[in-house]
């Protein structure tokens, strides 16, 4: 199969390259790369992009369209092994690459957990024989995610494991996070910190307010989040271990986050689309598709979070798909799942934050690629010759509406349904594989 996609814009943090050019895909593998100059760069034009696919030859015009590496997703479920009637690695990977992410780090609370390699050769062989993309593991930190017992983290990282991390149940014990810690740094490969002060935040629903006064609803602090990453930078401070902050969501984890980086503390932190496209209004009317963990907070946090995606306070975006089945969420709010289906939505929510000009396109692919790939470790390329095919063509400005029996995700809970987003991967391109999502809502 060849592939071959003209004027195309690029836009490669991993390359520093951006320009128009010709790419050719043989085999899977980037045969040729021709730069064209800047000035056909993304002007109105008279004609516009087009398909042409033949048994062996695929033809786009990529006119008006941009063409990025495949994104990175350091932050999602896939739920295999355990909860299968959830999803499972072959339809999360393929929710993936319709999203537009090649690359996926899937958390360790499966069932059983990943704190062993016999777990995580599980993952990586299932990922290859029905995977679409890339799969990454993370391992746990602790033994059956318990908070008590370290796991073994240096033979968890020998087989596969990018990162640790107990997301979902925070690490409660300081001196147990401190030995996670010291022993991720030997071992090359970063904490991922829930921040959860569990006494705290015990049986709230939503986030702590008028608003959950008013429903009912038993809250959740802004500090039982911010009390957790203060401790974790300090312990992060004091023994310069590579700690990295797990979906950021209020504005005073924000103002910690900052002032360690300025201090020259190793952290960095994500967030994801929900945080900085919704306020706990969501909820209003008791929508479970609406309700995460940790919940969705009020306008001035959100505004916190663009800030700091801004200022490069917050690295990464990323999704914390967290799909799950109609009976986990058809429920009273207060049992509720904690959870979104999001591999399908974060590029087109997140563009917003270009169209809206929070941020240049460049600097939103850096949150998507390169960033989690630095974090990580994670060798990747970017668009070059020789190198395997690992990219997407997208058009910013396609109009779409959510539809969440559209989805390719097992979990259909979205809060995003019937929304109209400005943004779509018309196509993913990774090594053999060819995702074509060109005609769709079109």
């Amino acid at each position: 199969m060849i592939i071959k996609i003209y004027n195309a814009y690029i836009i490669d943090p991993f390359t520093d390259k951006e320009a128009v050019a010709d790419i050719v895909v043989e085999n899977g593998i980037i045969s040729r790369l021709i730069f064209k100059s800047q000035a056909l760069s993304l002007k109105p034009d008279t004609k516009p992009s087009a398909l042409n696919i033949k048994p062996d030859l695929i033809e786009i015009d990529a006119r008006g369209l941009y063409v990025f590496p495949g994104l990175i997703d350091m932050h999602a479920h896939l739920r295999e092994p355990g909860y299968e009637y959830k999803e499972t690695i072959r339809t999360g990977t393929l929710a993936a690459v319709k999203g537009g992410f090649t690359s996926v780090c899937c958390m360790a609370n499966t069932n059983p957990v990943n704190d062993n390699p016999e777990v995580t050769y599980y993952i990586l062989a299932k990922a290859n024989e029905e995977g679409n993309c890339d799969v990454y593991p993370i391992g746990a930190i602790t033994k059956g995610l318990k908070g008590e017992e370290l796991s073994e983290m240096a033979m968890l990282r020998q087989a596969g494991c990018v990162a640790f991390s107990d997301d979902g149940m925070p690490v409660m014990n300081a001196m147990i996070m401190r030995r996670a810690l010291e022993y991720s740094k030997a071992v090359g490969a970063p904490i991922i910190s829930h921040c959860e002060d569990l006494f705290l935040s015990e049986n709230g629903a939503m986030n702590e307010g008028k608003l959950s006064f008013y429903m009912g609803l038993k809250g959740i602090p802004r500090a039982a989040e911010e009390v957790m990453v203060a401790r974790d930078i300090i312990l992060c401070k004091h023994f310069h271990a590579p700690l990295h902050i797990a979906h950021v969501s209020t504005k005073g984890s924000v103002d910690l986050i900052k002032k360690a980086k300025e201090e020259g503390v190793p952290v960095t932190a994500e967030t994801c689309p929900h945080y900085f496209s919704l306020t706990e209004e969501a909820v209003r009317d008791y929508n479970t598709n609406a309700k995460v963990n940790p919940p969705l907070r009020t306008e001035q946090d959100r505004e916190a979070i663009k800030e700091a995606l801004k200022e490069a306070v917050v690295d990464v975006i990323a999704t914390d798909h967290a799909p799950h089945s109609l009976d986990d969420k058809n429920t009273p709010f207060q049992e509720a799942a904690n959870g979104i289906s999001g591999l399908e939505t974060a590029l087109a929510l997140s563009l917003k934050l270009v169209h809206d000009k929070v941020l240049t396109l460049r600097q939103l692919i850096e949150k998507f690629t390169v960033n989690p790939a630095n974090i990580l470790k994670i060798n990747k390329s970017g668009i070059k010759e020789k190198a395997e095919a690992d990219l997407i063509v997208v058009d910013i400005n396609r109009q779409w509406t959510v539809k969440k029996e559209e989805f390719v995700s097992m979990g259909k809970n979205t809060p995003f349904d019937g929304w109209q987003l400005k943004g779509k991967v018309l196509m993913t391109v990774k090594g053999r594989k060819f995702f074509n999502m060109w005609q769709e809502d079109k």
